[in-house]
């Protein structure tokens, strides 16, 4: 499994604190007044003072410097790959694209009886944005509006295509370019342990422990037609 340790965030340490009063006159117009206070070695506030000229404009900088990396977000490098289906940039943004069929390693837990290895996968669709990731199945090369999507034949993830990543420790930067966005949430995805499915979702025709260890243990071609359909469309996901 891969080391993820570099794509943590970096620890930060409370430096400032700010207590905004508010008083209002007899026509109820608000005055607002605002109190800075430094931080010790333990996180408390001390040396309460009203908020200096010099203290406003550093934090106006370090707003300024927040809002350009969130506006960045999801910016790719260059051109456009063409696995890319669909594009929202700055915050709140979100991916969707396709990878092809391949083999990738798996990790499962051991109550389930798979060994983990390498697998060949379907073709998957993928939607993203910085808290979250939902997968399908896709058979079509070219993604349009009357695509069919299947439900991801794997264990973890929801009916509706929403993957619970469990306790991985997901840490997408504001500024995160999408090239790195798509291989940091695939890096993920691929590194957390398989363990269980939801409720009475079936996520393929037949029995999906049996599937996965005959995959793992013959290398053969994933089996295209123990896919499900699922009733979720490719501009749902866009809306």
């Amino acid at each position: 499994m891969n080391d993820l340790t570099n794509n943590f965030g970096k620890l930060y340490q409370p430096k400032k604190a700010l207590i905004i009063y508010e008083k209002k006159d007899s026509t109820y117009q608000s005055t607002p007044y605002v109190e800075s206070f430094d931080m010790d070695e333990q996180g408390c506030p001390i040396n309460g003072h009203p908020l200096s000229i010099k203290e406003a404009h550093a934090l106006a900088k370090s707003l300024m410097v927040t809002e350009r990396k969130q506006s960045n977000f999801l910016n790719p490098k260059g051109l456009l790959s063409l696995n890319i289906v669909f594009l929202k940039t700055g915050n709140n943004g979100y991916a969707i694209w396709r990878t092809s069929a391949q083999k990738v390693r798996l990790l499962f837990t051991e109550d389930l009886g798979i060994p983990s290895g390498e697998a060949h996968v379907p073709a998957l669709l993928w939607k993203a944005g910085k808290n979250g990731i939902m997968v399908y199945a896709v058979t079509d090369e070219h993604i349009s509006p009357n695509t069919t999507l299947y439900h991801a034949p794997f264990f973890n993830v929801y009916a509706e295509g929403r993957v619970c990543m469990g306790n991985v420790g997901v840490n997408i930067p504001n500024d995160c370019c999408l090239e790195t966005f798509i291989a940091l949430w695939q890096e993920y995805f691929f590194n957390s342990y398989f363990s269980h499915l939801f409720g009475a979702h079936l996520p393929i025709k037949g029995n999906i422990v049996q599937l996965w260890q005959h995959l793992v243990a013959s290398g053969e071609p994933f089996p295209l037609d123990c896919l499900v359909p699922n009733s979720i469309s490719v501009n749902k996901l866009i809306q």
